[in-house]
């Protein structure tokens, strides 16, 4: 099969399509034939080796976290899934025909598989980060870098759940935010004066996806270290924030708030633009400029 493969750390140039043996599910794992993967920071993050010192990677290393597609080897152990159904999941490598996930769930009907393919990480991460703040019908939150696929997830799910959302991002993309129910405002000097005007009760909670280096600042706009959380800068704990850069436990529960929320018409992904296996490199290119509105899909098959 093809594959999106590194041997090397460095820049996108050292990504290479090849062949490779195919993979095969183990316990506890399905196999899908892939349709469609997304595109996250972490990727060209780990190929630049920025995580290097904490992060092994074994070459050749595969790319992609996330995928859509047919289930097409079901694992040992397995059960509520068969050859032929359409699921979205995590797993690595997933830049290639065919990939193994590790958590998954079935794929809405109506769910594009682009869609479904930038699904995985967005939604686990942006439920996973609300929840671990205690964000709660009522209250009014804050998120840091709301245009991104993380961002865009979050404010999506924070409204189904009744909750307030103000959202951070360049002025070009505020239509955006406001047409997904978040009131936005910039990345500019001077957050906290403006809040007070649009969160005159407060800022019960915050959540920074994009490593700004402002923890201090979200604190105490906040009022509460514990309820602000990072999935990127990793000297929040310093501050006595949270930090949660990778999944927890059960994290097949998000995917299916996901699916449900999807379903019914509550959810949606903006797919900004779509690239072809070779094309790998620069998708990560328009990745690490930081200017991307929703998700960035690998269209497989």
């Amino acid at each position: 099969m093809k594959a999106i493969k590194f041997n090397e750390f460095g820049g996108p140039e050292v990504l290479e399509l090849v062949e490779v043996d195919e993979p095969h599910a183990g316990p506890g794992q399905v196999r899908i034939a892939v349709r469609a993967a997304g595109v996250n920071p972490a990727e060209w993050k780990i190929r630049a080796g920025y995580f290097k010192d904490f992060m092994p990677v074994e070459f050749p290393a595969g790319v992609g976290f996330e995928a859509s597609g047919m289930v097409d080897e079901v694992g040992e152990g397995v059960s509520g899934v068969a050859v032929g159904d359409a699921v979205f999941g995590a797993g690595i490598g997933t830049f290639a025909d065919y990939a193994v996930l590790n958590y998954w769930t079935a794929k809405p009907d109506a769910m594009p598989f682009d869609v479904a393919g930038g699904m995985t990480v967005a939604s686990e991460t942006a439920i996973r980060s609300l929840d671990y703040v205690g964000a709660k019908a009522g209250e009014t939150i804050l998120i840091s870098g709301a245009a991104g696929g993380v961002g865009s997830v979050a404010v999506q799910v924070a409204k189904a759940r009744g909750i307030t959302v103000i959202g951070t991002a360049s002025a070009a993309k505020h239509d955006y935010l406001s047409g997904l129910g978040a009131t936005p405002t910039t990345y500019e000097p001077g957050l906290a004066d403006r809040l007070k005007t649009l969160a005159p009760e407060g800022i019960d909670a915050t959540l920074d996806l994009v490593g700004a280096g402002n923890i201090p600042e979200l604190i105490q706009i906040t009022g509460e270290a514990s309820r602000v959380i990072s999935i990127v800068d990793f000297s929040a704990p310093e501050y006595g924030a949270q930090f949660s850069p990778t999944p927890q436990a059960q994290p097949e529960q998000a995917l299916q708030e996901a699916a449900r929320l999807y379903s019914e018409g509550a959810l949606d992904l903006r797919i900004e633009r779509t690239f072809s296996l070779d094309q790998v490199g620069p998708a990560h290119e328009l990745s690490a400029e930081g200017r991307v509105t929703g998700k960035l899909i690998i269209a497989i098959s």
